[in-house]
């Protein structure tokens, strides 16, 4: 799979340097409107109402001014925005819109397992004008016998979001790659009465979706140990990168603030925002919310070493949150399409991606800067340059699994299982969901 991965990451980084060379793109213009269908309902006066069911709480008032723009360009079609998301389960209220009749048009999936589980609902998007221009990397997750399926966000990374500033007081020059360093330079930041860890450990998403797949990204081909789990010829039991995981967990917990497991993301954020803590599991998405509370604040981010193997650690967790894709049996289809590609190819779209909500574009027609994507998008950005990231690994596992492995690891957390324990307890999950 890492050979696969990094044959797809040269591809990527190419066309990513197109993303932030780029100087313009596609404007909005009346042929958009005429091959997607919205030109004829224009005619007619009829109104056709597009229902949006997405989880990315960050977005909400960027896709609320954003619709305010489209709907005046676009007059018969009106946007439906709704958004669960922020520790919400979205899978489960999704299913419940299915299952109640209230199906949305647009909605989120994440891409490989998730797609096969929604394949029945999932329009064909490869006639569409920005599948072209879709970067490999972040085209990987939808794509099916060499059919698009979803229109892939953004990018987006994960690791230790952390205070240049602190570490700098702290005599702490290099980020860490290795635990042993991670170790290090927690104490140093106790010394200077800084605690090194805000930890978020409420967050059942942080735990068994971002912070796992880690410990499935390490091993020697992933796709070949997630198929092994399938079957039954592999384990979480007994395997080394579970057991370094565990250890990297304990030692964010040893060297963080109280009572982890009652603190949520919003906690988090603030403790960090505010100097109250050197580190925290994020991504770079948590640029504007941090922005927010403390404006130019000099962050940076780095992956998360679970071992003393630097250069398997020296790779940031990089990939595809979310896609937005079109429910095949939607009456308002054609006019969801037409959203989705106002959305990458209008200047106001493209610019709300990169600078409002400060996104690595998944499409090499949307120019984006350092300056324009914030200091985290830019660390991520150059590890995609340097073809150092791990594929994002969640959107493979089994429906529900996500949940029951963060109650596992929050057990863990209390004291409840014992290492081994927790192992047995993962592995549990995974063979009760598997399909």
């Amino acid at each position: 799979m890492m050979k696969k991965r990094s044959a797809v990451m040269m591809s990527s980084v190419m066309l990513m340097s197109v993303v932030l060379a780029a100087c313009g793109g596609n404007n909005n213009t009346a042929s958009n409107n005429t091959q997607n269908g919205s030109a004829g309902n224009a005619a007619s006066g009829e109104v056709k109402t597009v229902k949006i069911f997405q989880f990315k709480t960050e977005i909400v008032e960027g896709l609320n001014e954003l619709k305010v723009e489209f709907e005046k360009e676009y007059p018969n079609i009106k946007l439906d925005i709704q958004t669960v998301g922020g520790g919400a389960d979205y899978a489960a209220a999704l299913k419940t819109k299915f299952a109640s009749g209230d199906a949305p048009d647009i909605f989120s999936n994440g891409g490989y397992a998730e797609m096969a589980l929604w394949a029945d609902k999932l329009e064909d998007l490869s006639d569409q004008p920005w599948v072209k221009d879709l970067i490999p990397l972040a085209a990987e997750p939808m794509t099916k016998d060499g059919k698009t399926y979803g229109m892939p966000m953004n990018l987006e990374g994960i690791g230790f979001v952390y205070n240049k500033d602190l570490f700098a007081k702290a005599g702490i020059t290099e980020t860490p790659k290795t635990i042993t360093e991670l170790e290090e330079a927690a104490k140093k930041l106790q010394a200077i009465d800084v605690i090194p860890f805000g930890n978020a450990y409420q967050e059942w998403w942080l735990l068994g979706i971002q912070g796992i797949s880690v410990a499935f990204a390490q091993q020697d081909n992933v796709d070949e140990f997630i198929n092994g789990l399938n079957a039954g010829t592999s384990s979480i039991v007994g395997n080394e990168k579970f057991k370094d995981w565990s250890n990297l967990l304990n030692l964010t917990v040893k060297y963080g603030q109280k009572n982890p497991l009652t603190t949520d993301a919003n906690t988090h954020l603030a403790m960090f925002a505010n100097g109250e803590t050197a580190m925290m599991q994020e991504g770079n998405w948590a640029q504007t919310l941090v922005d927010g509370i403390t404006p130019d604040m000099n962050i940076g981010m780095f992956p998360m070493p679970i071992n003393d193997d630097a250069a398997m650690n020296d790779k940031l967790s990089v990939g595809v949150p979310a896609n937005l894709v079109v429910n095949k049996d939607s009456g308002s289809k054609e006019e969801a399409k037409t959203f989705l590609n106002w959305l990458v190819t209008s200047d106001m779209g493209k610019e709300y991606i990169v600078k409002k909500w400060k996104f690595i574009p998944a499409l090499s027609t949307i120019p984006a800067t350092p300056e324009d994507i914030g200091l985290l998008g830019a660390d991520v950005w150059n590890y995609v340059k340097e073809g150092k990231v791990y594929g994002l690994q969640a959107s493979k596992f089994p429906d529900g699994v996500t949940q029951e492995f963060a109650s596992s690891i929050q057990q863990l957390i209390a004291g409840k299982v014992d290492e081994a324990g927790w192992e047995k307890s993962m592995q549990a999950a995974w063979d009760k969901l598997k399909k």
